[in-house]
């Protein structure tokens, strides 16, 4: 897909309304087909690479594991104790996928208890498990991803006293396991994306119109408000609490004093802001400008530097290799960057997908360009998203000189084609 300018105004405007947003029956099926794709391709991969051939994934309602809640169907309730069992069968025969609990996974996973009462399930997961002899089980107790440490101290107890003790020396962290399982994207999860990301946009383009902001009286606040009440009346969840800030030239600030919260002509505008939307999330920063009477476009200095930040870009996804770390990357990104000059490079990416900030290779941190050991340590893979999250500064003429720090922040996919913006990407400044 090309790229082309992303601007806001009235015509602009109109695009939200055609939201693209399936209905909830639709989207619940879609996720019921995706993840029957993810647990018999991903999962096998996922426990054959780390070396478990059994994963128990233990959890309660009100406190359910992120693991679990991504291989869950959309249109079920998960009542009191959830226990799944995942048992490598082998090449031939594939993962024995077992539910102990009363929740419906819609034919996903074998349910042989059909009781009612907690007491019958720990026995019979002890049972499960000696049939079986697995060589080495995998839990949720890992320390780098969050999503990898899910069991509660409760939850491990209780399986430490149902298991025979031989077992319970065959305990080890899934992490290696749960990273792999959260990170990777089926090719039609990698599809869906381009939907979730165009979703995204359009509500960001809302935001950014004359229907929306009236200067001199609408604030950074009120656009937050706007776009959490337009995810809410799509349906859509928020990946995130929504962020928008102005900014501001020094002699405007003198001019209105401190106190002055209203976006102005002259102002930028600036969004950081995501939906989850069929299981994933957006993270998108994306700016606006508001022209002074006469303008037609954003001072020729902004377009500078925003060209400068899709330089950064450019280099950052010419950047991405299988196997990389998250800190070999950062290290790439910036030296290259600073060979070709670009102003003040700093980039702080982190992977994306089924959760917001995790579990694939972490990318820098805006207070950490130079190695975040533990989670920058992780690998690169195919089918893994990311946000390309980067920022670059220097100074604007039409500004007087003032510096501009401008963050920019895309949705990207890579995978054995390389690293691609989902959709378009902001080369031109929205105009209000």
């Amino acid at each position: 897909m090309g790229e082309r300018p992303l601007e806001a105004s009235v015509g602009d405007a109109s695009t939200e309304g055609r939201s693209g947003v399936l209905p909830v029956r639709e989207q619940a099926r879609v996720i019921r087909e995706v993840l029957e794709k993810r647990l018999a391709t991903v999962l096998p991969a996922a426990m054959r690479e780390a070396g478990f051939d059994m994963w128990v994934i233990l959890c309660q309602e009100d406190d359910l594991d992120p693991v679990f809640v991504s291989m869950m169907p959309m249109d079920t309730w998960c009542p009191i104790l959830q226990m799944l069992v995942l048992y490598d069968r082998g090449a031939a025969k594939g993962v024995e996928r077992i539910s102990l609990a009363m929740t419906n996974t819609g034919g996903l996973f074998e349910q042989p208890w059909k009781g009612r009462r907690e007491e019958e399930q720990w026995p019979l997961l002890g049972r499960i498990i000696e049939e079986r002899d697995p060589r080495r089980i995998g839990l949720n107790i890992g320390r780098v991803q969050w999503a990898a440490g899910g069991l509660t101290h409760n939850l491990y107890q209780q399986l430490v006293q149902a298991l025979p003790a031989k077992y319970v020396d065959r305990l080890a962290s899934a992490e290696p396991m749960a990273t792999r399982w959260l990170a990777t994207l089926t090719d039609e999860e990698v599809g869906l994306y381009e939907d979730v990301a165009a979703v995204a946009r359009r509500i960001m383009a809302g935001c950014y119109s004359r229907e929306t902001i009236v200067p001199g009286r609408t604030t950074a606040e009120d656009l937050e408000w706007h776009y959490w009440q337009r995810a809410a009346d799509l349906g859509l969840p928020l990946a995130f609490k929504p962020f928008f800030n102005r900014v501001r030239r020094d002699t405007m600030k003198k001019e209105f004093g401190d106190d002055d919260r209203a976006i102005r002509p002259g102002d930028l505008i600036h969004c950081d802001c995501g939906i989850r939307y069929l299981r994933l999330n957006s993270d998108h920063q994306h700016w606006a400008y508001v022209r002074r009477p006469g303008e037609t476009d954003a001072p020729e200095g902004l377009r500078r530097l925003l060209a400068q930040a899709n330089r950064l870009q450019d280099i950052f996804r010419a950047q991405f290799r299988e196997g990389l770390t998250g800190n070999e990357l950062l290290a790439a990104i910036l030296a290259r960057a600073r060979d070709a000059q670009v102003p003040n490079p700093a980039v702080y990416s982190h992977s994306l997908g089924l959760l917001l900030h995790e579990p694939g290779p972490l990318i820098g941190l805006p207070w950490e360009q130079g190695r975040c050991p533990g989670r920058g340590d992780v690998a690169l893979r195919p089918n893994s998203a990311f946000t390309m999250e980067l920022s670059v500064a220097d100074a604007v003429p039409e500004w007087d000189g003032q510096k501009v720090c401008l963050s920019i922040e895309e949705d990207v996919v890579f995978t054995r084609d390389g690293c691609r913006v989902l959709g378009d990407r902001q080369t031109a400044f929205y105009l209000v």
